[in-house]
């Protein structure tokens, strides 16, 4: 045996725990449905490195990870939207192609790059109605898992999302989506409870009433009426806010 072999699945196992190392070092993000479309949350003190992204009309994208990774995919999937939409019809731009897209790319850097992307994405698509809306969260070795209702990334992931699924209802309000969200982020160490502050956070929502690019970012004064109004109605506090 040539001095210095490693097996093709020493080598796997090798990328794989460097990816997850990675994306556990990061801060979580948290996607989930509520009743007026699909709420984006995430622990993000940097205001201008964004986690949260639109990608087309219906389309929005989150990521964890090594910031100049994700990004190169997220423009990577910006072009390509634009320009099936262009060639085609808006329309035919679906998040099940852009996540395939997503997933075919980062299973050839994990197999053929010699380092892995330390990076795992979620690209979810507002539909018509509840029903009809999709989830799908893509992990460093381009594996695709189709979710139910959220998605938890980064950090203690599964702490994360034990916390938001016991709390979670597609009918409720944007503003107790958001604190159960925040809520979960804050119990990020540990366990133990945290106040995370606007400054802390990164907010966005696809919003189903809006008629064509229903990506909308959530911050500033309405952020903070969001979480401390929360029996406010949410078209009076998201009237102001700013899209990508």
């Amino acid at each position: 045996m040539q001095f210095g072999y490693v097996s093709p699945e020493q080598i796997m196992k090798d990328r794989a725990d460097y990816a997850r190392k990675g994306i556990a070092r990061s801060r979580s993000v948290i996607v989930m449905q509520y009743s007026g479309g699909i709420l984006f949350v995430a622990e993000n003190p940097s205001p201008s490195l964004h986690k949260i992204s639109e990608i087309y009309d219906r389309i929005a994208f989150a990521a964890v990870g090594k910031y100049n990774e994700f990004e190169n995919l997220r423009q990577a999937g910006v072009r390509l939207a634009d320009l099936r939409g262009y060639a085609f019809d808006r329309v035919d731009v679906s998040g099940r192609a852009l996540a395939n897209v997503y997933a075919q790319t980062l299973g050839t850097i994990f197999t053929q790059d010699p380092k892995a992307y330390e990076v795992e994405i979620v690209v979810a698509e507002l539909g018509r109605d509840e029903s009809e809306d999709e989830i799908y969260r893509i992990v460093y070795d381009g594996s695709v898992f189709a979710e139910n209702g959220f998605a938890v990334m980064g950090g203690p992931a599964e702490q994360v999302a034990g916390y938001v699924r016991e709390g979670f209802q597609r009918s409720a309000s944007i503003e107790e989506s958001l604190h159960l969200a925040v809520g979960a982020l804050g119990r990020n160490d540990g366990g133990e409870s945290r106040q995370l502050s606007t400054s802390q956070l990164e907010v966005a929502v696809l919003e189903r009433r809006r008629p064509r690019r229903t990506f909308r970012r959530i911050r500033g004064a309405a952020l903070e009426t969001l979480l401390t109004e929360p029996n406010r109605d949410a078209t009076e506090t998201t009237s102001d806010d700013s899209g990508d």
